[in-house]
C-alpha cells in the first residue's frame, strides 16, 4: 500500500515492531507467560466468584480502548495538525506578502531563502528516521515566507491581476472534489497507481530541477519550457493534474496509516505531506493561469 514512499514504509516497519496492529494477546493465548496458566488452572474460578456483582457489571459495561486511548493515529489528530501547519503557513504567509509589497527589494530574499530552506528541510523530514515536530513547523514557516513573496511578486504585475484569487479558489475546489471523488471511490488508488505516481513525480521534479537551473543561467526566460504557449500550457496542465492525484494518494495514505493503527506521532507527518501537496496545487494553479493571460 505504501508503493515507494520511504516514510511509509518505515512507518509499516515500525508498526511492524511496536505491534500497534492489536491489542494485546488474550488470556489463554500462547504469548502468556505459562506462570499465568498455571496459576488459572490452580485457582479455577476463585477471581471470579470473588468479584462482586457491581465489579463485574462495571468491567462489561467499560468503554473499550479506542486509538486514542492507545497511542495510535486518528483521524481527528490529524486534522488538528493539518489545521495547525496550515494556519501557521497562511499567517507567515501574510506576512511576507505584506512585508515584500512594503520593500519590494526582499521579495528575491523571502522567496529564494524560503524556496531553497524548504527543499533541504524537505528532504531532512522525508528521510530522517525520526519525526521531527520542530523540523516541520519550520518547514511551514518557510514555505509561508516563500508563498507570500511569490503571490505578491505574481499580483504585483497589471496582467496577472486576480491570478492569485483564481488560484486560491481554483485549489479550494480542487480539494473538495478529489475528496470527494476518493471517498465516494470514483477516484482510485491502489499498488500500481502509487507506483505510476512515483515514477512521473520523479520525472517532473527533474525537470522542474532542470527548468530551474535553466532560468537562473539565463538560456530560457520567463515561465520556463514553452513559455505561455500551447506547450507551456500543456506542462501547467500536467502539473496541475499530478498535484491533484497527489491530494488523493495523502487521503489514501492517511487512511492506511488509521486502519493499520500507525504510532499518534506519524500524524504530524501525514498532516505535512497533505500541506505540502496544497501548496504544490496552488503553485501550478498560478503558473497555469498566469499563462493563459499571457
Amino acid at each position: 500500500m505504501a508503493g515507494g514512499n520511504p516514510v511509509f514504509d518505515r512507518l509499516n516497519k515500525q508498526i511492524e515492531k511496536e505491534r500497534y496492529a492489536g491489542f494485546g494477546a488474550p488470556q489463554g493465548s500462547p504469548q502468556q507467560p505459562a506462570q499465568q496458566g498455571t496459576q488459572a488452572a490452580t485457582t479455577g474460578y476463585a477471581t471470579q466468584d470473588a468479584m462482586t456483582a457491581q465489579q463485574l457489571n462495571d468491567m462489561y459495561a467499560r468503554q473499550a480502548a479506542g486509538p486514542a486511548d492507545t497511542g495510535r493515529v486518528t483521524v481527528d489528530d490529524i486534522i488538528i495538525k493539518s489545521a495547525a501547519l496550515f494556519v501557521v503557513t497562511v499567517v507567515v504567509a501574510g506576512a511576507s506578502w505584506a512585508w515584500t509589497a512594503a520593500n519590494p527589494s526582499m521579495t528575491l530574499l523571502f522567496w529564494m531563502g524560503g524556496m531553497i530552506g524548504t527543499l533541504v528541510i524537505g528532504l531532512g523530514i522525508a528521510f530522517m528516521k525520526k519525526v521531527s515536530v520542530p523540523l516541520i513547523m519550520v518547514y511551514a514557516v518557510l514555505q509561508g515566507a516563500f508563498l507570500g513573496a511569490f503571490s505578491q511578486y505574481i499580483n504585483s504585475i497589471p496582467q496577472y491581476e486576480g491570478v492569485v484569487q483564481m488560484a486560491v479558489l481554483a485549489t479550494l475546489c480542487v480539494f473538495v472534489a478529489m475528496y470527494i471523488g476518493y471517498a465516494t471511490g470514483f477516484v482510485k488508488v491502489n499498488a500500481k497507481t502509487r507506483r505510476m505516481f512515483f515514477f512521473a513525480i520523479v520525472g517532473y521534479a527533474l525537470f522542474s530541477l532542470l527548468q530551474v537551473v535553466l532560468l537562473w543561467t539565463g538560456v530560457i526566460s520567463g515561465w520556463g519550457f514553452g513559455e505561455s504557449g500551447a506547450l507551456g500550457i500543456g506542462l501547467s496542465i500536467l502539473g496541475v493534474g499530478l498535484a491533484s492525484y497527489s491530494l488523493a494518494i495523502d487521503f489514501d495514505s492517511i487512511d492506511h496509516a488509521v486502519q493499520v493503527g500507525a504510532p499518534k506521532k506519524y500524524s504530524w507527518l501525514l498532516a505535512h505531506g497533505l500541506i505540502v501537496s496544497i501548496v504544490w496545487l496552488y503553485i501550478e494553479f498560478v503558473r497555469l493561469f498566469a499563462r493563459l493571460r499571457d
